[in-house]
């Protein structure tokens, strides 16, 4: 692995928990790496730390099989060969974008550093822009200069601090995809900061969700979102509930039941023996649910956000529980309206039951 980070700890003096605690990851060379979480979650102090800005008080930090970071070895930020971009982009404002590019390469002899520029603003879709002015640019050029800059010394890794957060929201994701575009051509390998998943989904190869200081999961988006390994993970990415069950053996299959009826014929279910009486929570993502008029089950709608292509509906079952659902924007029913809805699950994902204030019955009543 190029960049091993094993069961790292970063306490502040004074703070009565770590801001890191127990964190375990690893990138392989050209790979991009996004952690997202909450704000306070440890994610800004994790990347500090892999820059060499805040030393490990446990754990190791290895780059290209080298400690760098250790409660005995603390490498200088300097020496890592480390490229950082920030997210107020930290440009000049009285050097030209060339000028801005060139600053970490004084090393260079001048005809090499002019060509070192010419090739990494090209790589940004910035060619022309060589004697232009960070006012006179828009803030997602401003970000590819930084970016620019920031590879222009072919940095060993690339880090990235929430570098979209004063963009436009319409921007955001457009520059993410653009930006993982840049790197890969790059072969960069990066580790990016960032609390929207839309921009982490958009960028990362792997992605870590994070809280309270611990990493709860390391994953590809498809796997966040499918087959979360906490709850807080299934709270965190996407939108969806939990919904009491029952898992039973029926014959040679697997039912849960719930209050929008049975789930069978599921590629993948925990066996009823893994939870005390197979009662369980169920994770009931927005995709799960489906509109159909003529389903059995019916539901009220509560609230209802329009996004152009669908609708997120959240509705109420007769048994008090709540789902959400996306269902397309031709289907524009009032609140208040009870519309049939029936669950279109291939596999389930179960957490041992946790009692909740909106569990209006208990799950035997419902099945």
């Amino acid at each position: 692995m190029f960049l091993d980070v094993s069961q790292l700890g970063v306490h502040y003096a004074g703070q009565p928990h770590p801001a890191v605690e127990g964190v375990s990851f690893s990138l392989q060379a050209g790979e991009i790496g996004v952690f997202i979480g909450p704000s306070g979650c440890g994610k800004t102090t994790l990347l500090r730390a892999v820059a060499g800005l805040e030393r490990a008080q446990a754990g190791t930090i290895r780059l290209a099989q080298e400690v760098v970071s250790s409660p005995a070895v603390h490498m200088p930020a300097e020496l890592r060969r480390i490229g950082m971009v920030f997210q107020d982009y930290a440009l000049f404002p009285h050097l030209n974008v060339a000028n801005n590019v060139a600053f970490g390469l004084t090393h260079l002899a001048t005809a090499a550093r002019a060509q070192r520029v010419s090739e990494v603003l090209d790589l940004v879709g910035l060619g022309n822009a060589h004697k232009r002015f960070p006012h006179e640019l828009s803030g997602g050029q401003q970000q590819r200069v930084a970016l620019a800059r920031a590879l222009a010394p072919a940095p060993r890794l690339l880090l990235l601090d929430e570098p979209f957060s004063n963009l436009d929201v319409d921007l955001r994701e457009r520059l993410a995809h653009e930006v993982r575009g840049i790197l890969k051509a790059a072969g960069a390998t990066a580790l990016f900061v960032t609390h929207d998943q839309l921009e982490a989904f958009a960028i990362g190869d792997r992605i870590g969700v994070m809280h309270e200081g611990h990493l709860h999961q390391w994953e590809d988006a498809y796997a966040l979102y499918h087959r979360p390994a906490t709850r807080f993970v299934a709270n965190f990415i996407g939108h969806g509930v939990f919904t009491q069950a029952r898992i039973e053996q029926r014959a040679s299959e697997v039912v849960v039941h719930t209050a929008l009826g049975d789930l069978t014929n599921m590629q993948e279910c925990p066996l009823p023996d893994a939870y005390p009486g197979g009662l369980c929570d169920v994770l009931l993502r927005a995709d799960d649910i489906v509109h159909d008029d003529h389903s059995p089950v019916r539901a009220q709608i509560l609230r209802k956000a329009f996004r152009g292509s669908d609708f997120l509906y959240t509705l109420r079952l007769p048994s008090g529980e709540t789902v959400v659902a996306l269902v397309p924007s031709h289907h524009d029913h009032a609140l208040g309206e009870w519309i049939g809805i029936r669950a279109e699950v291939d596999h389930v994902v179960t957490f041992a039951r946790e009692a909740t204030a909106s569990s209006a019955t208990d799950t035997d009543a419902l099945i």
